[in-house]
């Protein structure tokens, strides 16, 4: 999930948490510089998680499926 962010918070901010049961926030990472937060969320669909994200006030901007590059625990 992207969303563009021009609140100027800098690195202290912290994302809402989804309320939705079947929506998990991952992890979120914010590029100040860019003005935008990427966050990995888990949910079943995009709808779902743009719903949920909405409902706690943190609408999205894009949402695309990820593919996990390197997953924990699995190096080698």
């Amino acid at each position: 999930m992207e969303r563009y962010d021009d609140s100027g918070r800098g690195s202290a901010w912290q994302p809402p948490l989804p309320v939705a049961a079947a929506v998990h926030l991952i992890a979120a990472v914010q590029l100040p510089a860019d003005e935008v937060v990427l966050a990995l969320v888990e949910g079943p669909d995009a709808d779902v998680v743009a719903a949920a994200m909405a409902e706690v006030g943190w609408p999205a901007d894009r949402i695309n499926p990820a593919v996990w590059l390197h997953p924990w625990g699995e190096q080698k």
